[in-house]
């Protein structure tokens, strides 16, 4: 990867988050129905899938504009909890009060619950304020991530619309639900990568996928549908797969103990998409994701991945053609 003036040279990145919440996480010593339950002091960070990935890419030492829907006295506590990270940002106008979210882990068990509120809902005029930001803030070249889940009210081309307002950059896409079945059914013109868990590709295969080489061939077929460029799985405890055109690669996912599965696929695009922006290969790309992941499930509650942790499992994260 390049080197200029003393550090390393890099594409611009650009997240997207419309829906991000103020993340609470507390621990009970168990959960039971019908009780007050006297709960640890929370800890407050700021979430969202966009916004998540650009706090990896910032803690993995690179740089990224992340543009965040921020509403009422909820959005103006994100905002602060943003600045305190030191993650560059641009607030967008929301609709309404920004959301929260609420994990709760279960200290007899080591269970983990989630609870997850809805956000506001955006109207048309709400929506076309964001495409005329996206049209000002792309950088053609650089990369721009769409991540996480939509907000209320858009509809479900909402992401293609998305990507289409960001003309010449290289947009990597990574959400679920309805919006991940429509990339697939109406692909997305140009998009550079899709991303989706193993169980999101089994439900669209309508089929099994037991091994690496599975998942690789049903990646490799949207790839020729066109869907994305490169299309991504990840395998959870295993690894991911990434397809292209030519390309069957696996990353194994380094052996750690799992604290928290939060922003582990958020930390892992992060990492996907600093490595290409620095000028890397997609096999070491698809490492630094699967180290990121790693490193990110071993951090308690809504914590992402440390740069340390990745530099040290990013060896362990071993490429092969699959």
């Amino acid at each position: 990867m390049g080197e200029k003036g003393g550090f390393r040279h890099q594409a611009p990145i650009l997240t997207l988050t419309l829906n991000p919440a103020l993340d609470m996480a507390t621990e009970v010593a168990v959960m039971r129905p019908d009780e007050k339950l006297r709960c640890t002091d929370p800890q407050l960070d700021p979430g969202g899938g966009g916004l998540n990935v650009s706090r990896a890419v910032h803690l993995m030492g690179g740089e990224s504009l992340a543009l965040v829907a921020l509403g009422g006295l909820t959005g103006d506590r994100l905002a602060e909890l943003i600045r305190r990270e030191g993650v560059m940002f641009l607030g967008i106008t929301g609709p309404g009060e920004t959301r929260q979210s609420l994990t709760v882990n279960e200290a007899e068990t080591g269970r983990q619950y989630r609870f997850m509120l809805p956000g506001p809902v955006w109207h048309e005029a709400d929506q076309e304020r964001v495409f005329m930001l996206l049209r000002a803030a792309g950088k053609p070249g650089g990369f721009a991530v769409i991540s996480g889940s939509q907000p209320p009210g858009v509809p479900v081309d909402f992401p293609a619309r998305l990507a289409a307002a960001m003309a010449g950059m290289r947009v990597v896409m990574d959400t679920s639900g309805a919006a991940l079945t429509r990339a697939v059914e109406h692909p997305v013109p140009g998009l550079e990568v899709l991303r989706m868990d193993g169980e999101e590709a089994e439900a669209l295969a309508g089929r099994v996928l037991a091994t690496r080489a599975e998942t690789a061939d049903f990646a490799v077929e949207l790839v020729a549908r066109g869907v994305a460029k490169k299309v991504i799985v990840a395998r959870g405890a295993d690894g991911s797969v990434l397809a292209g055109e030519g390309v069957r690669l696996f990353a194994s996912a380094p052996k750690v103990a799992v604290r928290s599965k939060v922003g582990a696929g958020d930390s892992f695009v992060g990492g996907y998409v600093l490595a290409l922006a620095r000028g890397g290969t997609e096999a070491e790309a698809l490492a630094m994701g699967v180290a990121a992941a790693a490193a990110a499930v071993m951090s308690a509650a809504t914590e992402l991945c440390r740069n340390e942790d990745v530099l040290r499992l990013l060896p362990q994260a071993v490429v092969e053609i699959v």
